[in-house]
């Protein structure tokens, strides 16, 4: 079997994971695999039977009614399947990413979709983004990377995010509920949030994209024989 490469990158919400690891992703040839959305799938699908993301009991009831897919375009753009319906778009809102933060926690939730995402890599070259890649998802991954930035960078790019979507949005607010998001994803008792050991951290604060791609193809050219 031919051999692939892994390359994790971990981080805090808006640290600018997805966005760096989609244009890697591109420029190497591998398999961008946002995790997140794939959570964000779950959260969206139990927020539309009114399960509340604390609801164990809804929560183990619920999940097995839901296929999930990922499917990617001509581009290489990945999207997500709820049961067949693409919901890429629905996905991605502030609601839903808190929600999907509380559903990551649930032990079933991430028993149901850790094969799933470790399938993908045994039979891909990937790019594979989240909060425990490196550290639980692919622990033997080629590369392991750890992006952050200070709190108020990654609010006031989240804002800028959605509001290019034509979402409406309060700066103020967006970073509290990182700041939220940051403590429900670092004390969760299951994979919580964290920097693998023989990961590099990266600190996006003062960099921008270019800026960031330059330092992570440096990593990766010393790492891969690409």
């Amino acid at each position: 079997m031919t051999k692939t490469y892994a390359i994790a990158i971990d981080g805090p919400a808006g640290a600018g994971k997805s966005t760096i690891a989609k244009a890697l992703a591109a420029e190497l040839g591998f398999r961008y695999v946002d995790t997140g959305a794939i959570y964000r799938t779950v959260a969206y699908f139990l927020d539309l039977l009114g399960v509340s993301p604390k609801d164990v009991d809804g929560v183990e009831r619920y999940i097995d009614e839901l296929t999930i897919g990922i499917e990617y375009d001509e581009n290489g753009k990945q999207h997500m399947l709820m049961n067949g319906m693409d919901v890429s778009d629905e996905i991605r809102t502030q609601d839903i990413s808190q929600k999907a933060s509380l559903v990551s926690a649930h032990p079933v939730v991430r028993e149901v979709l850790l094969d799933m995402q470790r399938d993908v890599a045994r039979k891909n070259n990937v790019i594979m983004d989240g909060r425990d890649i490196g550290t639980v998802v692919l622990p033997k991954a080629d590369v392991k990377i750890f992006l952050t930035a200070s709190v108020e960078v990654r609010a006031k790019r989240r804002y800028d995010e959605l509001i290019a979507r034509g979402q409406k949005a309060q700066l103020a607010q967006i970073q509290k509920e990182i700041e939220q998001r940051d403590y429900q994803d670092t004390h969760r008792p299951i994979a919580p949030l964290k920097m693998a050991k023989d990961s590099i951290k990266l600190d996006t604060s003062e960099l921008d994209v270019s800026g960031v791609l330059a330092e992570m193809k440096r990593i990766i050219g010393e790492k891969l024989p690409l």
